[in-house]
């Protein structure tokens, strides 16, 4: 029988010789590391390979950060949880939101990203700063009222730093450092926004997107439909830590063996979501919950930017910890089975070799087209989304209320998918040729938007 190490070498091995896997990997029990490998490359230019010690984007892995700077000023008395963010944002316009709806994602503020999206001057790189001067000028509605939901909020996390900043007197990048990363030995971490401070960093993994198109990777900077990344760079709070595996299982056993946070701390930081009905969802203080009958306890949290797909898990009963950095984009889904694989093999299970979706080529087709398509559509959903199709330089773009704008790729004169994700739309022609309506298909899930 194999090894875990040999299985994981094997999984890993095979998908970088099919250019699937362009990335690092670790894997720890008890604090010690039983294996670690680095696949591919860091810079397509200077043809730099990926090392264990490269420093990555962490997307989303940065909340978990980002909630714990909050909680230590909590742990210093010089703030509470459940107090509104008001006495620090008087001129924010949604009352009602405490500290501790940031943290758990039930603050249902609007999202930052198609605020800027739609009003944005796209020469200039926004900070945390124009995120909160956004909110004030456009006073976008908000999904729901404090803790009567959950949603994913990128905004929340934005304003945590924002705070931490106000109640610290000092940078959210200082006080991280003086806070966590110092403390910890994290030597190699830092908050670090590639294009608005203009930086280099040592043994830097850069993050690349396919450019389906041109038919190569590419830095997302150069893809059109993700000039996002350039004048987004700025925010800080949601994302923009950059790590490395040796640095984030250091965090990871720094919250385990409680030399992070007390016990009374940890307990709420872990404790799920509590809605005003009542009714529960499995996150946390930045971290979504998980209860497995084999595998225990998980906090884990994954990221994804334009470039970059990372996880971080730790398996509490077990003390076990997973982490998968990439920095070549893929198929969402794959990613997943992938994660799910290296998993197994950490608890000894059985694991398949997952097998990469069939890659999609764009057909040939008449941009003129799209005249047909280009209009207003109202999903038939309980809330009644609004889509919105448009045309730029010859391509087609669709873009839902509350979300970015995304481009479609053309399979037939009809048939479009969204890239990197299970989403496909197809356009339904009227007698006049304009299409009347739109077929959405994503997850094996149909549903349809009629031309408002």
């Amino acid at each position: 029988m194999k090894t875990k190490q040999e299985r994981f070498a094997h999984l890993f091995g095979t998908l970088a010789e099919k250019q699937l896997f362009n990335g690092v990997v670790l894997a720890a029990e008890n604090g010690k590391v039983i294996y670690q490998a680095a696949y591919g490359v860091a810079d397509l230019a200077s043809g730099r390979k990926l090392e264990i010690d490269s420093v990555f984007e962490l997307a989303s892995v940065s909340k978990p950060i980002t909630a714990l700077g909050m909680i230590k000023l909590v742990e210093q008395g010089k703030a509470s949880y459940d107090e509104p963010i008001g006495r620090w944002l008087p001129d924010l316009p949604y009352k009602g939101i405490t500290i501790r709806h940031l943290l758990n994602h039930t603050s249902g503020l609007p999202d930052y990203m198609e605020l800027f999206s739609i009003h944005w001057d796209r020469t200039k790189i926004a900070t945390n700063q124009d995120v909160l001067k956004m909110l004030i000028a456009h006073r976008p509605p908000v999904y729901f009222e404090p803790n009567e939901s959950w949603l994913y909020s990128n905004t929340g996390y934005v304003l945590l730093a924002i705070l931490i900043e106000k109640i610290a007197g000092k940078s959210f990048s200082s006080y991280l450092k003086e806070e966590l990363f110092t403390p910890l030995g994290m030597n190699h971490t830092q908050v670090y926004n590639r294009r608005y401070r203009k930086e280099q960093i040592e043994n830097y993994a850069y993050g690349y997107v396919y450019d389906l198109h041109a038919d190569c990777y590419a830095l997302p900077d150069f893809v059109a439909d993700m000039d996002y990344v350039v004048y987004l760079d700025g925010i800080q709070g949601d994302g923009t830590v950059n790590s490395t595996l040796a640095d984030l299982l250091k965090l990871d056993q720094a919250l385990y063996t409680g030399q992070l946070v007390s016990g009374e701390t940890w307990q709420e930081m872990v404790a799920p979501v509590h809605l005003n009905n009542g009714e529960t969802f499995d996150y946390g203080f930045g971290w979504l919950l998980e209860e497995n009958e084999e595998k225990g306890r998980i906090m884990s949290h994954t990221g994804g930017w334009p470039g970059y797909s990372t996880m971080l898990s730790h398996y509490h009963d077990h003390n076990k910890t997973l982490m998968i950095l990439r920095n070549f984009e893929q198929e969402a889904e794959f990613e997943q089975a992938v994660n799910m694989a290296a998993e197994n093999i950490l608890f000894d299970l059985p694991s398949d070799l997952p097998t990469a979706p069939p890659k999609k080529k764009l057909a040939n087709i008449d941009p003129a087209i799209y005249s047909a398509y280009v209009g207003n559509y109202v999903l038939d959903n309980k809330e009644q989304t609004a889509l919105t199709v448009t045309t730029e330089e010859g391509r087609l773009y669709l873009q839902a209320e509350g979300n970015m704008r995304v481009e479609l790729y053309p399979l037939t004169d009809t048939r479009f998918f969204v890239r990197s994700v299970p989403i496909e739309v197809e356009f339904v022609p009227s007698e006049t040729k304009c299409a009347d309506s739109i077929m959405i298909s994503e997850d094996g899930h149909r549903s349809s938007a009629r031309r408002a």
